[in-house]
């Protein structure tokens, strides 16, 4: 089957669809990106999803709306040229409070299914959170399936999280923020994100905001574990806001401490083979510092996999919904099963 896969990030960056073929060969899957493109977000509706945790009911659900007319616009355009049987689309995350049981990724699938004409899964995660896991992260899945020669993945999104690959079981976990952070410095410079890591490189360390980043209480916390943007705005924005300190300083503090927590999980886990993709991936100052920290095997891949991989991974999940079978691990969310998640909506 092919197979529509889309994926907007907690770092804003836009929407990206990949439309990727399976093929199982030999109890194998095998699998090409056929095409893929990301549609940025203009600027009123990057700063609607920005402030969506703060919106009304109202605002929110015009949001939900308006975000499945933008899924499926931009689908639209990749079918143009590549046809595909099945869209898979994880939506936008606004909420994740696994603590209570919900979370909310908005993006409509029935006004998906009308606008494409195809039949689209979206609502990955709630099941699992029914079950009592985190709902996250879900990638593990797919990984461990489509890169069997990998046995440790390293996404460096808007989220930073990993994922291992055992004989006995795959676990996975949120590591941190990511390019939530950078990306937000960034922008008080005009700039989008820190290209390659430039701005950071020409800062110095920090020592004492270092410490306060390195040790909020949620990296204390035994995996399953899971974050939300919210976390993000209530406990390390308000420490890299600090106007006291130099932009660059602040940056090149993050990017440490990213590394950091990359890294102490990368010794602690002892894979033999890391993948590292994500936006961050392009990032040549923090892969270099994370490299310096660790010796375990880092393998950064072409770019069309380090940016289109959670697309690839949640169109590969939605084939596995379509067939009714297990696309969501227990061992990584923390649930008392595992299951088969995705809501199913239907163009007629």
């Amino acid at each position: 089957m092919k197979v529509i896969g889309v994926m907007s990030g907690s770092s804003l960056d836009g929407i990206d669809v990949a439309c990727c073929s399976f093929d199982l060969r030999d109890g194998r899957w095998a699998f090409t990106i056929e095409g893929a493109r990301t549609t940025d977000y203009d600027n009123e509706t990057r700063e609607r999803l920005l402030l969506a945790t703060e919106a009304s009911a109202l605002e929110l659900a015009r949001s939900h709306h308006r975000i499945g007319e933008l899924i499926g616009s931009a689908c639209a355009e990749v079918l143009k040229e590549h046809p595909a049987d099945l869209i898979a689309s994880h939506g936008h995350t606004v909420f994740h409070q696994p603590g209570e049981g919900f979370t909310t990724q908005i993006g409509c699938g029935a006004t998906i299914a009308v606008r494409t004409g195809l039949p689209t899964i979206c609502d990955f995660r709630t099941k699992d959170l029914a079950l009592g896991g985190q709902g996250a992260p879900l990638v593990p899945m797919g990984e461990r399936m489509l890169f069997p020669e990998h046995d440790c993945f390293l996404n460096l999104g808007g989220i930073s999280n990993i994922s291992l690959h055992r004989e006995a079981m795959t676990i996975g976990y949120d590591i941190g923020p990511c390019n939530q952070a950078l990306n937000r410095l960034a922008e008080e410079a005009g700039q989008p994100f820190d290209r390659d890591g430039s701005m950071a490189k020409n800062g110095s360390l920090v020592p004492d905001l270092l410490a306060q980043l390195n040790g909020l209480p949620f990296y204390s916390q035994i995996p399953p574990r899971s974050l939300g943007r919210e976390w993000f705005d209530e406990h390390m924005a308000p420490l890299i806001d600090d106007p006291r300190i130099p932009l660059p300083d602040r940056l090149r503090t993050m990017t440490a401490h990213i590394a950091t927590m990359a890294a102490r999980e990368l010794n602690a886990q002892g894979p033999t083979s890391v993948m590292i993709t994500g936006g961050g991936a392009h990032n040549g100052f923090l892969v270099e510092l994370i490299r310096s920290m660790t010796t375990t095997r880092i393998e950064v891949p072409e770019n069309t996999l380090i940016n289109f991989k959670e697309a690839l991974i949640f169109a590969f999940l939605g084939l596995l919904r379509y067939r009714g079978e297990v696309n969501t691990l227990a061992s990584v969310t923390g649930a008392g099963r595992d299951s088969v998640g995705g809501a199913l909506y239907l163009p007629n």
